[in-house]
């Protein structure tokens, strides 16, 4: 493989990036002049997706969850993702911070409340709603929804990215990944493909969260203050952000995101303390272990059941709408993860990407929505028939229940507002990225323009009404089904990589401790050989000394005889 350094020179605009932005725009157009055509097309694909590519969803999710704990386990755990003298650029809590502020901590304070109190109203199948066993498979479902699996799904992106950059110099693109297997041709059309599949999929992922953030945001502000709860709001929500974001971006990635992930890290750990220390503080702590175990002892059965027998419709709108829509956010997130992470072992980003994730997902899941379920069990708190109607105020309904709900519910705005400049700011990041041949520092230009189409996108599928908004998350889920195929075709090409390194570090190591053994050898050849001669030269030498003393001292005995 020929290797070049990788840069983080400035690039030009690639072909790549023309075509998906005009893409994007076309579908955005789409959106705002006929919703309802582009609602129905979406629903009917995503109906047939379902029906027909379910099991698939479900099987390759596992899939990917067993492979990444096999490979943090595997020697390969021990290879670097960069050069062997390589080390990571960030702190571990700077890092993740990064993890959760490039969006998917959008996911955890929009879904935290909402996702275990909408099982326990709609329940998987087996289950009795608004019971006891209820509301503890609410809890769990809601966890495994955000704890291994979508973190295995972009773990492998990220890892695979990583290493192509900063092991054997390649581009921060997709189609990087694919060197092992196509060559060259992936500086041709076929890498391009793949570049403008994966940066489709998280146009349409990413413009979702804007949409999900400014509903939100919007739905705190009316439950705050008497500001009304409609697109018209979302939208000024969605501008306001957008100049935010540009003043982010203006920062770069470490004065930038980095400042702001920080923050936010320290603004959630604080409302989470917070919300177990006022909240049902014994509820919780029993919910977490009961929903850890439960978590631990039902994840393959979770992972491996459909409902083939029954007419539920459940999975499909819960469990594969969510392992689709983190397929779809892989691009994205994986791009951004592989920046983040140089310099660190295998081994140390699965720790990273895939344990600590996972546990505050149950941690977090368990308070807030543990909390909700806690009300609305033993009292008449409304959130359950308000989370139905409304799904955005299931946070602020839950905080208006406990001590402090003014300042709380501000304080969640802000957490909502920098999760939503962080990932406007890192999605313009990795867009820009994958569409200037993979440099690792785009031009501004190119990075507000993707951040200005992501919420334009977002704002004009709020405005059209009619499922806009929707139409646009049904398309992330469906552009998923393309990029699963893509994720296994990088599984191969990284094992491809892995099993070449591997062999090349192992016999480097054997070459090394062949040397230093050599080494160490000579060395005590040469004490040996210098110790040896050392003697023979000392009685050389003792030897002539001694005779040419007895020489001089006849000398001067036969000197003084004929003195006399």
């Amino acid at each position: 493989m020929t290797e070049k350094n990788y840069s983080y020179s400035t690039k030009k605009p690639a072909k790549v990036f023309f075509i998906s932005a005009i893409l994007v725009t076309l579908f955005v157009l789409w959106g705002a002049l006929s919703p309802g055509s582009l609602n129905r097309a979406a629903e009917h694909a995503l109906g047939w997706m379902i029906t027909n590519f379910g099991w698939f969803y479900m099987l390759i999710t596992a899939f990917f969850v067993l492979f990444v704990i096999f490979l943090s386990i595997s020697p390969y755990g021990k290879l670097r993702l960069g050069k062997p003298s390589d080390r990571p650029e960030y702190s571990w809590t700077s890092w993740i911070g990064m993890l959760f502020a490039a969006g998917i901590g959008v996911g955890f304070v929009f879904w935290g409340i909402a996702e275990p109190v909408l099982y326990y109203l709609d329940t998987p199948v087996g289950y009795i709603p608004e019971t006891r066993e209820a509301a503890l498979a609410g809890l769990r479902y809601g966890s495994y929804h955000w704890s291994l699996h979508p973190w295995a799904i972009f773990s492998i992106v990220g890892l695979t990215l990583a290493y192509v950059q900063f092991r054997k110099d390649r581009p921060a693109l997709i189609s990087s990944a694919f060197y092992p297997l196509l060559g060259d041709k992936i500086n041709g059309w076929a890498g391009r493909t793949i570049d403008i599949l994966a940066v489709l999929a998280t146009c349409t992922g990413v413009a979702t969260t804007f949409g999900l953030s400014a509903m939100q945001i919007t739905g705190g502000l009316s439950h705050i203050f008497p500001i009304p709860n409609n697109a018209l709001t979302q939208i000024v929500i969605i501008i306001i952000v957008t100049f935010l974001f540009m003043f982010s971006a203006a920062k770069g990635l470490n004065k930038g995101i980095k400042v702001l992930s920080n923050i936010n890290l320290v603004i959630a750990g604080l409302f989470l303390i917070f919300v177990i220390i006022v909240g049902p503080t014994l509820f919780i702590a029993e919910s977490f272990v009961t929903t850890l175990g439960g978590y631990i002892s039902n994840v393959v059965p979770m992972s491996l059941t459909l409902t083939p027998f029954s007419e539920s419709e459940w999975l499909g709108t819960n469990t594969i709408f969510f392992w689709a829509w983190h397929i779809s956010w892989a691009p994205f997130m994986g791009l951004f993860i592989a920046r983040i992470s140089r310099g660190r072992t295998i081994r140390e980003f699965m720790a990273g990407v895939l344990i600590v994730p996972s546990l505050l997902a149950i941690i977090w899941f368990t308070t807030f929505g543990g909390t909700a379920l806690n009300l609305e069990m033993n009292g008449n708190s409304g959130i359950a028939g308000l989370v139905t109607d409304n799904v955005e105020l299931a946070l602020f309904a839950t905080l208006e229940q406990l001590p402090l709900s003014g300042v709380t519910s501000i304080l969640a705005m802000l957490l909502i507002l920098i999760f939503f400049i962080t990932s406007a700011d890192s999605a313009s990041y990795v867009l820009g990225a994958m569409t200037s041949r993979g440099s690792l520092n785009p031009l501004m230009s190119v990075k507000l323009i993707w951040g200005f189409l992501i919420a334009g996108s977002a704002s004009v599928l709020l405005l059209s009404g009619g499922g806009g908004l929707g139409a646009l998350q049904t398309a992330s889920i469906i552009a998923a089904l393309p990029f699963s195929f893509i994720m296994i075709l990088m599984i191969v090409s990284m094992l491809r990589m892995f099993r070449k390194n591997w062999k090349m570090d192992r016999k480097n190591k054997r070459i090394e401790r062949l040397n230093f053994a050599k080494e160490e050898f000579r060395e005590e050849l040469f004490d040996d050989v210098k110790e040896e001669i050392y003697e023979e030269i000392k009685e050389d030498m003792y030897e002539e000394i001694k005779e040419e003393i007895i020489e001089e001292l006849d000398q001067e005995k036969n000197q003084m005889v004929r003195n006399k």
